[in-house]
């Protein structure tokens, strides 16, 4: 951060540095004050500076390595297992509603710690959730591309539904929304309704420096095979942490600067350390896998152009024809607002949610419950008790939030 700063400043001030829009203003305001400021003087202001937001930096970091929280809750009773994945069970009764997470983060965001766990919460609300526990690819999963996940996400879906007795609510998040939508289109007799959170569907609307920057990165992170029918090598965890880090090089910065700010024993300081474990109790992607993600999605972005096939067939949104809700991060860095919406636009008869939050914010934040928890549990509850009725689910999601739309 230092050196960039120093690195920008004459070619700021020369007016050659590219702005983006929302700062070329504010900083061509400040010119004419800048203008007879000894620099040698700026400069050194420059570096005090710098050096103090690192050394903040630093003090939280120190601060989250020394803590000692850990998390602690139980794993839930496993209702199926099938590889290296499991499907855990949180209620014997209730609405079946199947949770599908990310391939690349631990399944365990959807049930942090007390006060974080979607999926416990749902208990109390009617419902009988069970989530979807990819697990740690093992020698099976290793060969996996992308298929071959959907496909065990569908005997999931057929599992829940046989010892139920009725389809389940299906409920993505991120990547697992992805993961969501293509079996639910390839086994809709097996979904009642499909939920998807933060689910990135346009890769390329957080802008084309992203889609620059995953096309000069990928030969690297995602190699081919070495020798024909080899897999790709997996994508171990400090390179996928690599690889997301460099779309916002600045967030390490940011969040560790405030916890350092934060209060000792308060509810903020925990909340912080069980998110910051999670993130860092990374999954290696298998090859296959991580190739389709980098180049197919983030490189070439086919799921929005249509040219995402699973199966040799193309998963098409608008194909979708149940009930549907598309929730929103107001303030996600992971996956742009704009990317997540492409998929209202080719699903019209989706509801809309605007959760309060960012990407992970949303799920585990002090907000969660009222800005996601809640409005999501009310359209799940009004779409399973009304199978077939549309009108019916949308207006009981507007009635608990505002910010809902069609």
């Amino acid at each position: 951060m230092l050196l960039s700063s120093l690195a920008a400043w004459p070619i700021a001030k020369d007016g050659s540095l590219p702005w983006k829009a929302h700062l070329q203003q504010p900083f061509s305001s400040l010119l004419p004050q800048l203008a007879n400021v000894d620099p040698n003087e700026f400069n050194a202001a420059l570096i005090h500076a710098g050096l103090a937001r690192m050394g903040a930096m630093t003090a939280g970091l120190r601060r989250y390595r020394a803590h000692g929280w850990h998390r602690d809750l139980p794993d839930p009773p496993v209702a199926w297992r099938e590889g290296g994945s499991r499907l855990l069970s949180y209620a014997e009764r209730g609405l079946p509603v199947l949770l599908v997470p990310s391939l690349v983060n631990r399944a365990y965001v959807l049930d942090l710690a007390e006060g974080q766990s979607l999926a416990r919460w749902l208990t109390q609300q009617g419902l009988r959730p069970c989530l979807l526990d990819w697990g740690d690819p093992g020698a099976a999963e290793q060969q996996f591309d992308l298929a071959a996940y959907i496909a065990r996400l569908r005997r999931a879906l057929r599992h829940l539904h046989d010892s139920s007795g009725q389809a389940p609510l299906l409920v993505g998040y991120c990547m697992g929304g992805n993961l969501a939508l293509a079996a639910a289109l390839s086994a809709p007799d097996d979904v009642a309704a499909l939920a998807l959170l933060a689910t990135p569907w346009d890769f390329h609307a957080g802008g084309a420096h992203q889609a620059a920057l995953v096309q000069a990165l990928a030969p690297a992170l995602v190699p081919a095979a070495a020798r024909p029918g080899e897999v790709p090598p997996m994508l171990d965890v400090d390179m996928l942490q690599a690889f997301f880090w460099a779309l916002d090089p600045f967030t390490v910065l940011k969040k560790f600067t405030q916890f350092a700010a934060m209060p000792d024993g308060s509810e903020a300081e925990r909340r912080f350390v069980a998110m910051e474990d999670w993130l860092n109790d990374g999954v290696p992607l298998a090859g296959k896998v991580a190739r389709e993600c980098l180049i197919g999605w983030y490189g070439d972005n086919r799921p929005v152009a249509g040219r995402w096939m699973v199966d040799s067939r193309a998963v098409q949104p608008q194909d979708w024809k149940k009930p549907a809700l598309v929730v929103l991060p107001e303030r996600d860095k992971l996956v742009p607002r704009d990317g997540a919406a492409a998929l209202l636009a080719q699903m019209p008869q989706a509801a809309r949610l605007d959760a309060p939050s960012g990407h992970i914010g949303m799920m585990v934040g002090p907000r969660a419950e009222a800005g996601l928890w809640r409005p999501l549990a009310d359209w799940l509850l009004a779409v399973g008790s009304a199978p077939g009725t549309e009108k019916k689910p949308r207006a009981a999601v507007r009635h608990r939030a505002t910010k809902v739309q069609r």
